[in-house]
């Protein structure tokens, strides 16, 4: 016969009760995560759209997910071949256009290339080095456009995203045309107009500048443009005189006077966040839509994020170089009789050295 006992002498020691998945701190994390991705997500869409993108094939977008290469075929006896990518470096050109609807004493050369730099990061390093290439260097090669067809390029370097236009794609026949004289692949390209380029030092507030000693053009604008020695606070307009005044100085010192505003640009984006800020850059680029060109893709994403981090760190940019007559150039005439730059080495020797070795050596 069972003999039941009374309920003190049982254990009725509960088993903890698990939370829901959903109220676990971890799950908002995570779905804060979420929330913070998709919104950054939604405003790097916004700003894309934002910005004119030399559109690739949808074949050739798909092979660079994968880091295909897929560079144009050149010549097997070209002394000059395309150079191959380097997964550890990001070298970007930069363009700078005049505009067909600027109005200066050149009446003609909208597409031009007055600015020709390349920007060139050490991802590993972050590292950056800037190099001016002198708009009046002389080219004698060919080259294969964005379609399909042989180009002949006989004439100064500015001329060639003018040329690349006219086959589909002038930023393509640029990248390709800067890849194999500098040696290094260039991955990307942005071309700006000087209406983008007052825009954003508008936007910024002003820039500063200082001067060794004072900066006087009294020839190309039609009136007199002058800055005072020290420092100097320029606004849009002053800042695009003084990148681009050249007839009472030369192309070599405006070269010097670009890359010095640049560098005040990114020392005042720095300064206010602008860089880490997608809100302000969705507003910036939002500013500048219509005068602003890229062939980053959506799926560039890593190298804008390799670009971005490299500007934000204090040694980026740490060296800066301008191609001259003082050093890998020479002046010379053309077949018309024309003002050129040829270089001192065959095969652009000079050039090449230069970028293999300008993030490597001291």
């Amino acid at each position: 016969m069972d003999i039941i006992k009374p309920l003190s002498q049982y254990n009725f020691e509960s088993a903890p009760i698990k939370k829901p998945w959903f109220k676990k701190p971890l799950f908002y994390i995570f779905f804060l995560v979420i929330i913070l991705v998709v919104y950054f997500a939604y405003q790097l869409g916004s700003a894309y759209t934002k910005i004119s993108v030399e559109n690739k094939p949808w074949w050739q977008a798909a092979f660079n997910v994968f880091d295909i290469n897929n560079t144009s075929p050149v010549p097997t006896v070209d002394p000059n071949p395309m150079p191959q990518p380097d997964p550890n470096r990001l070298n970007v050109l930069i363009l700078g256009i005049r505009g067909d609807d600027q109005v200066s004493i050149e009446q003609e050369g909208g597409l031009l290339t007055d600015t020709l730099m390349v920007l060139s990061v050490d991802k590993v390093t972050k590292k950056a080095a800037i190099v001016s290439i002198p708009r009046d260097l002389y080219l004698n090669m060919s080259a294969q456009a964005a379609d399909g067809k042989a180009v002949k390029l006989d004439g100064k370097i500015n001329e060639v995203y003018e040329r690349g236009i006219e086959h589909g794609g002038g930023l393509t026949l640029a990248k390709q045309i800067l890849s194999r004289i500098t040696g290094i692949y260039i991955n990307n390209a942005v071309l700006f107009d000087f209406n983008a380029f007052k825009q954003v030092v508008d936007t910024l507030g002003g820039v500063d500048v200082y001067l060794a000693k004072p900066f006087e053009e009294d020839k190309q604008w039609g009136y007199p443009f002058s800055l005072p020695a020290g420092n100097n606070h320029l606004s849009g307009d002053q800042a695009l005189y003084y990148v681009r005044s050249r007839f009472s100085s030369s192309d070599f010192d405006r070269s010097r006077r670009q890359q010095d505003v640049i560098q005040a640009i990114k020392k005042k984006a720095l300064s206010l966040g602008l860089l880490t800020n997608p809100l302000k850059i969705n507003s910036l680029l939002n500013d500048l839509k219509g005068n602003i060109r890229t062939d980053f893709q959506i799926w560039d994403l890593k190298n804008i994020i390799d670009l971005g981090d490299s500007l934000t760190q204090k040694n980026a940019a740490n060296k800066s170089y301008i191609i001259s007559i003082d050093n890998l150039v020479s002046e010379a005439h053309g077949p018309k009789g024309e003002y050129i730059l040829v270089p001192k080495e065959p095969d652009f020797k000079g050039f090449k050295d230069l970028f293999k070795n300008i993030l490597v050596t001291p």
